[in-house]
C-alpha cells in the first residue's frame, strides 16, 4: 500500500453532547485505524464543560498504535463554525480534514484524500457520506434530499469530480487556504441541534471566489458512515431541515452574491428534481407517489425558508 508521508493532515472532530459520546469515540477509533495514519487529531468540545472534562479523562494516555488526540475547548463563537475555527487554527499540517462526531471513517479514507493534494491547484478534497439508518430507510424519504440527514444524495457525481462545495461531515482543505479566509463564518452553520447549514457551502465558494483556478475535488471512494437518529427520520424533521437550509442560502446569497450561493441549486432542482418526481409517480406504488409528493413539499419548505430569509435581510441586513 502507498504510503505519502510528504502531505501532512490533521483531523478535525467537533463535538457538543454527550448524547453523542459514543459515537465520538467511534469516530476518534476510526482516524486512529486508517490504512495511512494521520499526524494529528484535533477533538474540539463546543461550550461544553462535562463533555469537555469526559473527553479530557478518556483521551489522557496514549491509545495503543496511534497518536493520542488532542482535546480543545471551542474559544470561538458557540457552534460548529466556531469548533471548526478553533480545530483549523490550532492544526500544525498542510491539510486540515473534518469529520463529524457522528461519522466514521473507513480505513482507506485518508489515504484517498491525502492522493490528490499532491496536485497543487488541489485546495480541497470532499467525500462520499452513507446513511447509517437506525432500523430501516424511510420509505417515504427520495435519495434526492439524503441531504436533509447530513450525507450524500442522488444528484451529486458518481465518480471523481469537480464540486462547488462539500457535505460538512467529510471534508477536507489546505490550510493555508482556510486561514487566509479567515476560515468559517459563524454567522452561518449549525448551533446545537438546530438544524441549520450552509457553512462549508459558504467558505468553500469563497475559495473560488478568492482563487478561480482552485479546484474542489469531490472523491467517492472517501467514504464515511453517517449515523442517522431516529428523531431525523420523521418527516417533521425533514420540514424543519428543508426550511432552515432555505433560510442559510438566504443568508450565505446576501453574503457571496446568488448567482455563486444558488449555481448548484439551479440544476438540483430544474433537473434532478423533476426525475425524481418521475420515477415516483411512474412507480405507481405507495412509497413512490408518496416520495413524489415529499419532493415537492421538500422544495416548497426550502423556496418557503429561502423567501422568508431573503425578506428578513432586505429588511434588516446581512449580519455583520
Amino acid at each position: 500500500m502507498s504510503i505519502t508521508p510528504d502531505i501532512s493532515v490533521t483531523v478535525v472532530i467537533c463535538a457538543y453532547t454527550m448524547n453523542r459520546w459514543d459515537d465520538t469515540r467511534a469516530a476518534v477509533d476510526s482516524v486512529l485505524a486508517q490504512d495511512r495514519a494521520v499526524d494529528e487529531i484535533l477533538l474540539v468540545i463546543d461550550h461544553n464543560e462535562e463533555l469537555y472534562a469526559l473527553a479530557c479523562a478518556q483521551y489522557a494516555a496514549s491509545p495503543s498504535g496511534g497518536a493520542r488526540p488532542r482535546v480543545l475547548t471551542n474559544g470561538h463563537a458557540r457552534g460548529l463554525s466556531g469548533a471548526r475555527n478553533t480545530g483549523m487554527y490550532a492544526a500544525t499540517t498542510e491539510v486540515v480534514a473534518f469529520l463529524d462526531d457522528d461519522a466514521r471513517a473507513d480505513p482507506g479514507w485518508s489515504e484517498a484524500m491525502v492522493e490528490h493534494y499532491r496536485h497543487p491547484e488541489v485546495d480541497g478534497v470532499g467525500g462520499y457520506a452513507s446513511p447509517q439508518w437506525p432500523l430501516d430507510r424511510p420509505g417515504w424519504l427520495p435519495e434526492e434530499f439524503d441531504w436533509v440527514v447530513g450525507c450524500s444524495y442522488v444528484g451529486q457525481p458518481t465518480a471523481l469530480a469537480p464540486v462547488r462545495n462539500f457535505i460538512g461531515c467529510n471534508m477536507s482543505m489546505r490550510r493555508r487556504v482556510i486561514t487566509s479566509l479567515g476560515g468559517f463564518n459563524a454567522q452561518v452553520g449549525r448551533v446545537g441541534s438546530k438544524p441549520t447549514g450552509c457553512e462549508e457551502t459558504e467558505l468553500c465558494i469563497r475559495i473560488t471566489q478568492h482563487e478561480p483556478t482552485a479546484r474542489l475535488l469531490f472523491d467517492p471512494s472517501m467514504r464515511v458512515q453517517h449515523t442517522v437518529v431516529a428523531e431525523r427520520t420523521t418527516f417533521g424533521y425533514f420540514a424543519r431541515r428543508c426550511y432552515h437550509e432555505g433560510r442559510s442560502k438566504a443568508l450565505v446569497s446576501s453574503m457571496i452574491g446568488a448567482r455563486d450561493a444558488l449555481s448548484s441549486e439551479r440544476t438540483y432542482t430544474l433537473q434532478v428534481l423533476p426525475r425524481a418526481i418521475g420515477r415516483g409517480l411512474r412507480s405507481r406504488t405507495a412509497d413512490g407517489v408518496t416520495q413524489a409528493a415529499v419532493v415537492v413539499a421538500g422544495l416548497l419548505l426550502t423556496a418557503c425558508g429561502y423567501g422568508l430569509g431573503h425578506g428578513r435581510v432586505v429588511l434588516f441586513g446581512a449580519p455583520q
